[in-house]
């Protein structure tokens, strides 16, 4: 018993937690974000946030949604957007956000290919060294053939006429 009670107390359970997933209920959420539960239904509606459902339809808000809401109260209070053009922002924000993720994956593509073409460059390299000039035809011979030519012998049968 007392073995049992001590593995409790030692046991430790971490906890990761998703950015994007729905952890928040809508009253939680909304306090998160100093606003009215309505005004998260009606931001719903209008398209600007899209939170998570559970099994039975409850609306669960991540913290990457509940930052979302506040950046929508920045542009609304602060900057005096309407809905309208915070949706406007919010799509831009969305495609320069895609943009640079592209832009991030073509870099690391044209240092992969930059890495292949040093690769193909010393292959290219180390091949032509191998390629000398064939003295006799004036055809380009690999140097292994030059410094150990072959000899073929040609047996021919004596000509019968008839």
């Amino acid at each position: 018993m007392a073995a049992m009670a001590e593995r409790r107390r030692t046991t430790r359970v971490s906890i990761v937690q998703d950015h994007d997933r729905g952890l928040y209920m809508i009253s939680v959420a909304a306090d998160l974000a100093d606003m009215h539960p309505q005004t998260l239904r009606a931001y719903e509606t209008k398209g600007l946030i899209k939170p998570g459902r559970s099994s039975k339809g409850t609306r669960l808000y991540s913290q990457a949604d509940v930052d979302r809401l506040l950046r929508i109260q920045e542009m609304t209070v602060e900057l005096g957007l309407n809905l309208a053009g915070v949706a406007q922002v919010l799509a831009l924000e969305d495609r320069l956000t895609k943009a640079r993720e592209r832009a991030e994956m073509l870099e690391a593509r044209a240092r992969e290919l930059e890495i292949e073409v040093a690769r193909l460059e010393q292959l290219r390299r180390d091949l032509r060294a191998e390629v000398v000039p064939y003295q006799a035809a004036g055809l380009p011979a690999r140097q292994v053939d030059v410094q150990r030519p072959t000899r073929i012998s040609i047996l021919r049968e004596p000509f019968q006429g008839s």
